[in-house]
């Protein structure tokens, strides 16, 4: 439900926007570009609204490291994943300066000597403003293409395309309703915390559309669209999914939350490092088998210790 809700309501409202003429550039820019990210901002949001506050920060640290750790890690098996300029030198560090912001917001104990350590209100505001940011360099980067960009925007009638995103704003809703209420329920009858569930389960599910667009890419030979995808999609999750949890409910970093931390800042330097240890600017299949090991890895230290 909330996959198929999430994609239906980006069609209808990418639809929409072409019907009073919004240019291509910015229906790319917002509506499509967003639309992987949807159901981690749906499930976090009714999460935060409910103050499931290890969902929020599990989804977004969850989704972050399976995006690079899994999808690339397949992808990379699938066929060598060749990376653009922009992506190495601007997007891919910043990915990696949004998993180390996360840490220091949520230092409260170490760095302010709090009693407790958080990512405020206040936090999620600068969250969004280096959303902001992120949005205007992305602008920036589509007006200097040579061409106009063109989404991928189903044609349809003024009524259908409102029918979609009623329809598939409901569907978004009730799906992450369903999931945030049975990932609460599983995390009580296995004994084990909210947290690991939203890392896991929860995180997996929301992964989804990003596994099934870099998977298709790779098998079109779009190489390139396949990591620009998951590193755009991490930078989406933690300066606009997360920083609007935190704006509507502060999220006070769970037990074992800085293993996660950790985790996601080193996915984000292998990332880095793993693209210039190929030839070209490339990652192969022993890159691609390396995050999928540190993911297993990973996943043993969070079920068994």
């Amino acid at each position: 439900m909330l996959v198929f809700g999430a994609d239906r309501l980006v069609n209808g409202a990418s639809a929409l926007a072409r019907h009073f003429n919004v240019p291509n550039i910015v229906i790319g820019l917002t509506i499509v570009a967003m639309g992987t990210s949807s159901p981690e901002l749906v499930i976090n949001v009714i999460a935060a609204a409910g103050d499931d506050t290890e969902i929020v920060m599990g989804n977004v640290m969850g989704s972050n490291s399976i995006n690079v750790l899994i999808i690339l890690g397949i992808c990379a098996l699938m066929a060598p994943l060749t990376v653009q300029s922009n992506t190495t030198w601007v997007e891919i560090p910043l990915s990696l300066l949004a998993g180390v912001v996360v840490w220091i917001m949520g230092s409260d104990i170490l760095l302010d000597r709090a009693s407790v350590d958080m990512v405020t209100r206040s936090d999620g505001l600068v969250l969004l403003g280096f959303f902001l940011i992120f949005i205007g360099y992305t602008w920036h980067l589509m007006r200097s293409e040579k061409t106009d960009p063109e989404p991928d925007v189903k044609s349809m009638a003024l009524s259908r395309a409102v029918f979609w995103i009623v329809v598939g704003l409901a569907l978004s809703v009730a799906g992450g309703r369903l999931i945030v209420n049975g990932a609460t329920s599983v995390a009580r009858m296995l004994g084990v915390t909210e947290r690991i569930i939203a890392l896991t389960i929860v995180a997996l599910g929301t992964s989804l559309p990003e596994l099934a667009t870099s998977v298709v890419a790779v098998r079109k030979q779009n190489v390139d669209l396949a990591i620009g995808n998951v590193v755009g999609s991490n930078i989406f999750n933690i300066f606009l999914v997360l920083g609007l949890s935190a704006v509507i409910t502060p999220i006070p970093v769970p037990a074992g939350g800085f293993l996660d931390f950790g985790i996601n800042i080193l996915a984000g330097i292998l990332l880095f490092v793993f693209v210039f240890t190929g030839r070209g600017r490339k990652l192969e299949a022993l890159e691609g088998l390396l995050f999928l090991l540190l993911y297993l890895g990973y996943l043993f230290v969070l079920l068994f210790f």
